[in-house]
């Protein structure tokens, strides 16, 4: 999937939101990952984007996400996005190291 984007900070973050919305993204369609929860929170409020919910993942994933660690919670979510289970294991690592993963999908 080319719509990722792996970015340091909230100021990038917002740049490829703007590149995906100018792509013809709305921001319905476009999700912001970090490791740290709060941060994710903060983000997706500060940017007003969406936050992969139910909708996204299902009724089952989404009550499984509760028993997961962070870090299956996220690629969990990534691969509801469509993103291929690797892809999703590299998002998830880049995150570990205090990245920020920006995706813009169509199909979720």
């Amino acid at each position: 999937m080319e719509n990722v984007k792996i970015v340091e900070n909230g100021v990038q973050a917002k740049k490829e939101i703007t590149d995906f919305m100018m792509e013809g993204f709305t921001k319905d369609e476009i999700y912001l990952f970090a490791h740290d929860e709060n941060r994710t929170e903060h983000l997706t409020d500060a940017l007003d984007i969406s936050a992969v919910g139910v909708g996204e993942q299902g009724v089952f994933e989404s009550f499984a996400n509760v028993f997961r660690s962070r870090g299956d919670e996220l690629r969990s979510k990534l691969e509801s996005l469509g993103l291929s289970k690797a892809a999703a294991e590299r998002c998830e690592e880049q995150m570990d190291h205090g990245k920020v993963v920006v995706v813009a999908t169509k199909s979720a």
